[in-house]
């Protein structure tokens, strides 16, 4: 399928192929899938409850008949409800008629009015977004996510044991290895992608204002908040919320959308990482036949992928940071101004998984070069004052810091100044043996022992 030239937003144009699968969670016509997924469960429910007696069991052929309404849910359905929105200009009644109007041939044309009964659009919408959320972010997003942890943890794997000189505020450190700093990142996401996995999505079913007030009118011998909290979580397998005004309180969307800018934010100081590696010589990428890294100049082979996961990053963090403030605060017990809002979660969603498969590609066209990761630490001798000093201070010699200070500080050192200086200080026989085996590339500590 070719790239839509004409759309407004890349997710719908560029990078659409990219974002396919959360159409199928977010998009205008899944989000009427949902609210057709709710609506009908809510009236099987209610069906199914003895207490509601004017809304008799049903068969199991008019079950079938409802449950096929969902599974056969297609573009023709949502064109239809959108057709009934231009005349009602409410989306979410829209959906009610296209229910009613389907049942109206058939043996449910009498019980139709249980269809929406009791319901506000929060009701319906409020659980359509949650399940939209389980389906894009539980599945979806996460999905890439492990991929990418995975990605991230085979290259940790793979130099284990590779020497690298470290960098802390941009000058020569003590060494690590690359396969060390790449598994703290690993670790980093692994920890927060724990916390999106086990996320709550809540969901409430209890009226205009949250205090089933129609509900107790019609039956007031039928304990609804019990029915409400058996309807949406055995039957839609959400977590409920048994105290809201008319809107579910959005607070497990900011508790996610947070969690999504922390993966971000890790992804986010990968790709910095990893294109300053690039540009230090430390890691080379894959050159791909036909491709080209500038309009000018033929030798370029430029970090792009990890440029434009960066990119994307800060789109969807914007984003999700702005809804999560955003749908946490309603005037009253409702006002309007989250709707609108609420439909662009799969726009910061999306910018997100573009960002994640582009981090991912960017990770398997990434090998090391060894000779330059070998040459910057045997020019850097220098990192081996830490060492020196620190047995010094074991053997109680006087100012050790400051001696090395003078030494070193600002300045390159050669290997046989650093030993020549070993040799003279007064300390066991084992330490100055110790001391005068290592090298830059062997002062490792236990960068090759990190933790799986």
């Amino acid at each position: 399928m070719a790239a839509n030239l004409n759309a407004l937003s890349p997710l719908d144009g560029r990078y659409q192929q990219r974002v396919l699968e959360l159409a199928g969670a977010f998009s205008e016509a899944a989000l009427m899938k949902y609210r057709v997924q709710v609506e009908v469960a809510w009236f099987i429910a209610l069906a199914e409850a003895e207490q509601i007696a004017e809304l008799r069991p049903l068969t199991a052929a008019e079950i079938e008949f409802l449950q096929n309404l969902l599974d056969g849910f297609d573009q023709t359905a949502a064109e239809s409800i959108k057709a009934i929105e231009r005349a009602t200009n409410h989306d979410v009644k829209a959906v009610e008629y296209y229910l009613k109007r389907a049942m109206q041939q058939t043996s449910l044309s009498p019980l139709q009015e249980f269809v929406h009964f009791a319901c506000t659009s929060e009701d319906i919408n409020n659980l359509a977004h949650a399940l939209m959320l389980k389906h894009g972010v539980g599945l979806v997003w996460v999905q890439r996510a492990r991929a990418v942890v995975e990605a991230l943890n085979e290259l940790a794997d793979r130099y284990r044991m590779a020497p690298m000189l470290a960098h802390t505020h941009g000058q020569p450190a003590s060494p690590t290895t690359v396969g060390k700093e790449l598994a703290v990142y690993s670790h980093r996401l692994r920890r927060q992608l724990g916390q999106i996995e086990s996320q709550e999505y809540l969901g409430k079913i209890n009226g205009a204002v949250g205090n089933f007030n129609a509900h107790l009118v019609a039956y007031p011998e039928f304990d609804w908040p019990g029915f409400a909290r058996y309807f949406v979580e055995e039957k839609l397998g959400l977590t409920y919320n048994p105290l809201t005004t008319q809107i579910e309180s959005h607070d497990y969307m900011a508790e996610l959308f947070h969690a999504l800018i922390r993966f971000n934010s890790i992804i986010l100081d990968l790709d910095c990482d990893v294109w300053l590696y690039i540009s230090k010589g430390y890691f080379k990428e894959t050159v791909l036949p036909g491709e080209v890294g500038s309009s000018t100049m033929p030798h370029k082979v430029n970090p792009i992928d990890f440029e434009n996961s960066e990119g994307n990053i800060g789109l969807s963090n914007a984003q999700l940071d702005f809804l999560a403030k955003k749908l946490t605060v309603s005037r009253l017990q409702r006002d309007l101004s989250d709707s609108t809002v609420i439909r662009n979660i799969g726009v910061a969603v999306g910018h997100s998984l573009v960002a994640l498969q582009s981090t991912q590609r960017g990770l398997g066209k990434l090998s090391i070069n060894e000779e330059r990761l070998l040459t910057d630490l045997a020019d850097s001798w220098e990192v081996l004052a830490e060492p020196v000093q620190t047995v010094m201070r074991k053997a109680g010699l006087e100012n050790p810091y400051e001696q090395l200070k003078e030494m070193t500080r600002g300045t390159r050192i050669t290997q046989a100044e650093l030993q020549t200086f070993i040799e003279q200080l007064p300390i066991s026989t084992e330490d100055k043996a110790r001391l005068l085996a290592l090298t830059p590339a062997t002062y490792l500590g236990n960068a090759a022992d990190r933790p799986a």
